[in-house]
């Protein structure tokens, strides 16, 4: 009552809001945030160290390299499945070409935004790149803490037997607070249906992501899973497949 115009003014602002999409108002925020992580002097993986991940978590640290290196890659594969299935993480082993076609697009596009699907609804993550780690961030922190967002996952990457096995070993580790297994597993399985597809519209999103932002739309992440088959796929209660 004592100032109508500021109250109008306020009303409008709210008006516009609801109007958009869930998420875009703070879009064009938020990617910047991210790209300001991308940085190397301000790398992920030096700020998560401080929140129980590991640094420069090497693949020596988990396997005797040299040991392995006389085995092949089969018997390496069976090695690696075998000694993860006893543990409560997330664990890969991907085709030399494959992760060759995800890096080569890493290097381009950094970011990316997924889906995690959930009991109603979805809740959206977005995944860094920081060398060969691959960092996880609930979109509403990076919203409300900006740069200073912890990760809740990290995926691992190991190409050390690249060239002379054809593989690439993965593992990740979680912040147990936030995500289980199954939603870690759920993202893994989204970063090779996004960078490793063969299908030139899936890709184009994380294009548009990384150099058309104004573009992009939230609901197209959630399309391409259902067509996929993969949203359905990994609904909470339901199987993955961990390799």
């Amino acid at each position: 009552r004592s100032s109508p115009d500021v109250f109008e003014s306020r009303m409008e602002k709210r008006s516009e809001v609801k109007k958009q999409p869930v998420g875009r108002s703070k879009q064009g925020e938020f990617i910047r945030c991210m790209e300001e992580k991308a940085r190397p002097a301000e790398g992920l993986g030096s700020k998560t160290s401080k929140g129980g991940f590991t640094k420069d978590k090497t693949l020596d640290s988990i396997l005797n390299v040299e040991m392995v290196k006389e085995k092949s890659a089969e018997e390496i594969t069976q090695i690696w499945n075998q000694y993860f299935s006893a543990k409560d993480t997330v664990y890969a082993v991907i085709p030399a070409d494959k992760f060759d076609l995800m890096w080569k697009r890493a290097q381009k596009c950094p970011s990316f935004l997924y889906a995690l699907p959930r009991k109603e609804g979805y809740e959206f993550f977005v995944g860094q790149w920081s060398g060969t780690e691959l960092h996880f961030t609930s979109l509403i922190n990076v919203q409300t803490q900006g740069e200073t967002a912890p990760s809740q996952l990290v995926l691992y990457h190991y190409p050390d037997l690249q060239k002379e096995k054809g593989i690439v070993l993965m593992t990740a580790e979680m912040d147990s607070k936030f995500l289980v297994v199954h939603d870690a597993q759920c993202l893994a399985n989204q970063v090779q249906l996004f960078y490793a597809t063969d299908r030139s519209e899936t890709y184009g999103l994380v294009e548009t992501f990384n150099h058309r932002s104004s573009e992009f739309k939230y609901m197209s992440v959630i399309a391409e899973l259902e067509q996929s088959g993969l949203g359905k796929e990994l609904r909470p209660g339901q199987a993955s497949d961990k390799s």
